[in-house]
């Protein structure tokens, strides 16, 4: 749950990379970070490296505004978060985390694929944590919640069974120590998800912060797992599926 006493304590340094994820899905006039290479962020909305330039700062103070770009039909037509879902064939008491979860554009279709199960959306920007919170009440979604994040460890409450990361991965700093620790959050058999931009998908982040599937295969596996299966039916993305190496 939203920790108030966390909110007010977090480092306005935090909220940078949800400016990565508005330059990826269409964003209000100004600057956006330049790309970082080999020091990526984290984001959907997550912590900056320390050379990032606070120049870029973003605010999100009106996440309403926000959930038009995040949630518009376009991204509909080249996220294909329905396939997303269906692909990840979900048994309905499963326990998911929406990692960089935003406005909760992947965790509401997420709670409905899991009826009798629970969906934590993860985020480090307190007002996209709020905004869920209120989402969740609003549309009656009662297996649906959000937890705030720290930059380095999602901070799940409960083991899980997916961990679904959607945009986010390139963003991510010191991945390999991240998805090491993100281990003991998996339940037996668990899954991480990874979906992101191919390289030459015309949304997405900078070319130079992107990473090729071989590249991320790569990552997680030096972070301890193991490839179980992939979905290359996405038309600018790829989604590389692991469960932790035996």
């Amino acid at each position: 749950m939203l920790c108030v006493a966390a909110v007010k304590k977090l480092p306005a340094a935090m909220l940078l990379g949800s400016a990565l994820q508005a330059c990826a899905h269409g964003a209000p006039p100004g600057p956006c970070p330049a790309p970082h290479g080999d020091a990526p962020m984290h984001g959907h909305h997550h912590a900056p490296s320390s050379g990032d330039q606070p120049g870029y700062h973003r605010r999100f103070d009106d996440p309403a505004q926000w959930a038009q770009r995040f949630e518009s039909p376009e991204r509909d037509a080249w996220q294909r978060p329905d396939l997303v879902v269906s692909s990840l064939s979900l048994a309905p008491d499963a326990r998911v985390a929406d990692v960089g979860a935003g406005t909760g554009y992947f965790s509401v279709r997420l709670a409905r694929a899991v009826p009798q199960g629970r969906v934590w959306a993860v985020d480090v920007e307190p007002t996209m944590v709020r905004w869920v919170l209120d989402r969740a009440r609003r549309d009656q979604i009662a297996n649906l919640t959000a937890v705030l994040a720290s930059p380095d460890d999602a901070l799940l409450p409960e083991p899980v069974d997916l961990v679904l990361v959607v945009d986010t991965y390139h963003h991510i700093s010191a991945r390999t120590a991240y998805f090491t620790r993100l281990r003991s959050s998996l339940r037996p058999g668990g899954r991480v998800a990874i979906v992101d931009f191919k390289l030459d998908s015309p949304e997405g982040p900078p070319v130079a912060m992107r990473l090729a599937p071989e590249a991320v295969r790569a990552e997680m596996e030096a972070a301890g797992y193991a490839l179980a299966s992939s979905l290359d039916s996405l038309p600018r993305q790829y989604m590389l599926v692991f469960r932790a190496a035996q």
